[in-house]
C-alpha cells in the first residue's frame, strides 16, 4: 500500500463516479470514449511511448485518474519505474519552464503602471 494515496480505493471511486456521469450525460462519455480509443490508435509510436508520453502529461495537466491509468497502462506496455522516472522527468522540467515563463510575465506586467 503506497504511503501517499490508496489507489485501488481512488481507482474503484472514480469508477463509481464515472457511471453516475455515463448516466447523466452518455453522450459526453460516449464522446470521451471514443476520443480516447481515437488517441490509442497510432501509428507511429509503440504503446510504451505513448503510455510514457501520457503519463508525463498526466502530471502536468495535475489529473490523479490520468496519472492512475497510465502508470497501470504504462507497466502493461512494459514500462519500467527507471523509464516513467525519465518520462516525469521531463514533466518536471517542463513545469519548471512554466512557471519560469509565467514568472516572465509577471514582471513584464510590473512594468505597467497599476489598472
Amino acid at each position: 500500500m503506497s504511503a501517499v494515496k490508496d489507489w485501488p480505493a481512488y481507482n474503484a471511486a472514480l469508477r463509481v463516479q464515472g457511471k453516475d456521469m455515463t448516466r447523466l450525460h452518455p453522450e459526453l462519455m460516449k464522446g470521451f470514449g471514443a476520443l480516447s480509443a481515437g488517441a490509442a490508435k497510432t501509428q507511429h509510436l509503440d504503446a510504451k511511448t505513448r503510455e510514457l508520453i501520457a503519463l508525463a502529461v498526466a502530471v502536468t495537466t495535475r489529473c490523479d485518474g490520468c496519472l492512475d491509468a497510465h502508470v497501470a497502462k504504462a507497466l502493461k506496455a512494459g514500462a519500467t519505474k527507471a523509464e516513467m522516472a525519465e518520462a516525469l522527468g521531463v514533466a518536471i522540467a517542463l513545469n519548471a519552464g512554466a512557471a519560469l515563463t509565467f514568472s516572465l510575465h509577471a514582471l513584464d506586467r510590473a512594468d505597467l503602471p497599476p489598472a
